[in-house]
């Protein structure tokens, strides 16, 4: 070898040089892999992927995605069914990355707001307000139902649901005790009259039954009446809310039902056995109640059928709204689609249509957000397991006073800290002989103010949500 030669070579293996034989190998074996990945055909799809959570909602989507596929022969759609937290992790990773992935996706809230943490050019979904303002959608589907998947004014997704809350009640207690709530307006008016259900047959020293199905580890429950309340977690533009008024006042009020000589609410965890053995037995005799929860109910505690009514919440203050929202999902497109046309049309023919609103209504007791569907006769179908109400129409008689929820990356923080100051205050209910609610609302007010600036705090760590704070309310 020449000596010219021979100095190339020593050029070109100087950069190894300085690593280590096990160093060397896991290099050469990246620069192969990378290689063979270069190599390797391209995966070209066919077809328009569909990602979603839920198989009830799947078993529904199946017959419309046939016809959608019969009718057009070229524009297949495929449908794929993920847990939660696998869709999440797909979803934002795809997001985060760049890369292509489903081209639409059915996420709940709490993905959904997950996407919703930098810049609107970076949201991974398409933009679909000036779609749904061209179509005349903005109007056609229940507008409140828009707000937990709208970020600083732009809307990301169609809404799936409008998930209004009522109030279910032990009617065969309520009848048997000859009360009457033809004229309860507020949550006292509620509790004073089924006051008579709290007696203690045994002796204990405590109430065989509670008239309200709430405990401060009801996360959902707990954001449901705030919302209800007038309160929350972020405004429109995104910025803290949880040191409000609104919030302290609601605040002091469950604190008093859950702690001390007041206390009306016992603990019937949702989606346990345990829990459905205490609503069966009687031990609290009220529960929220969303649109979703009646299917839930009918499936899981049967033996309930016939002895359950439902009412409009009762308000905080007389006047005041007698609903709340409670869980939601929406159908978006992501940005990598190559077709947003297509995938718009078919996210149409899956949410718009009045076939699969009422097939909706039948296998999950959840309203259409779509006005035009709500004249369909099938909500005002008597419902045995509700002792003959036609709760579809109740439900679609709330559904435009659904408090607006706007959405968050930070709401999961939100509300962990708030249910900190509601146990906080609770404490306080419990341990002093009786406090008044003047008492605990300032002791609320002081835990939501740190609760507020633990959220201002992670918020300032992160450089765009930073400067969401800095604007003026």
């Amino acid at each position: 070898m020449s000596s010219a030669r021979r100095n190339q070579t020593k050029r070109s293996l100087e950069p190894f040089s300085a690593l280590s034989v096990g160093g060397a190998v896991v290099l050469m074996l990246a620069v192969l892999s990378g290689a063979v990945l270069a190599l390797r055909p391209v995966e070209r799809r066919d077809s328009t992927q569909f990602w979603t959570f839920t198989r009830m909602h799947a078993a529904i989507y199946e017959p419309a995605i046939e016809r959608w596929n019969a009718e057009r022969p070229g524009q297949k759609l495929e449908m794929t069914v993920f847990s939660i937290p696998a869709l999440e992790r797909r979803t934002m990773s795809s997001f985060l990355a760049r890369t292509a992935m489903a081209e639409l996706l059915e996420v709940d809230r709490t993905i959904a707001q997950r996407t919703f943490g930098g810049p609107l050019e970076d949201i991974g979904f398409v933009d679909l307000t000036d779609r749904l303002a061209a179509e005349g959608l903005l109007d056609a589907i229940n507008p409140p139902s828009f707000s937990a998947w709208t970020s600083r004014g732009r809307i990301f997704g169609i809404p799936h649901d409008v998930h209004p809350v009522m109030l279910a009640y032990r009617a065969d207690l309520v009848e048997a005790a000859g009360i009457d709530l033809s004229h309860v307006e507020t949550w006292d008016d509620f509790f004073a009259a089924m006051r008579p259900l709290m007696t203690d047959a045994d002796g204990d020293g405590e109430p065989d039954r509670y008239l309200l199905n709430f405990w401060e580890t009801h996360v959902e429950s707990i954001e449901t009446l705030l919302l209800q309340a007038g309160g929350g977690f972020f405004d429109a533009q995104g910025r803290p809310i949880i040191a409000s008024d609104a919030n302290a006042r609601a605040l002091a009020k469950l604190a008093s039902w859950i702690g001390g000589p007041t206390r009306v609410a016992g603990d019937a965890p949702d989606f346990t056995a345990s829990g459905n053995a205490l609503k069966l037995n009687g031990y609290v005799a009220s529960c929220l109640m969303p649109d979703w929860m009646c299917d839930i109910f009918q499936k899981e505690i049967p033996q309930l059928s016939g002895k359950l009514k439902l009412m409009p919440l009762p308000a905080f203050e007389r006047g005041g709204r007698r609903t709340s929202v409670w869980g939601g999902s929406m159908l978006g497109i992501s940005r990598t689609a190559a077709d947003v046309e297509q995938c718009w049309q078919a996210a149409k023919h899956l949410y718009l249509s009045p076939e699969l609103a009422r097939q909706l209504y039948e296998d999950g007791d959840i309203i259409s957000p779509v006005r035009s569907n709500w004249s369909d006769p099938i909500y005002d179908s008597p419902d045995p397991y509700f002792c003959g109400q036609a709760k579809g129409r109740m439900y679609i008689e709330l559904a435009d006073d659904i408090p607006p929820r706007p959405s968050s990356p930070f709401t999961l923080l939100a509300r962990a800290r708030v249910q900190e100051a509601l146990m906080a205050t609770a404490q306080r209910a419990r341990v002093e002989p009786a406090p008044s609610i003047a008492e605990l609302e300032a002791e609320a007010r002081s835990r939501l103010a740190a609760a507020d600036r633990a959220v201002r705090a992670a918020m300032a760590r992160n450089r765009f949500h930073a400067q969401v704070l800095e604007t003026s309310p």
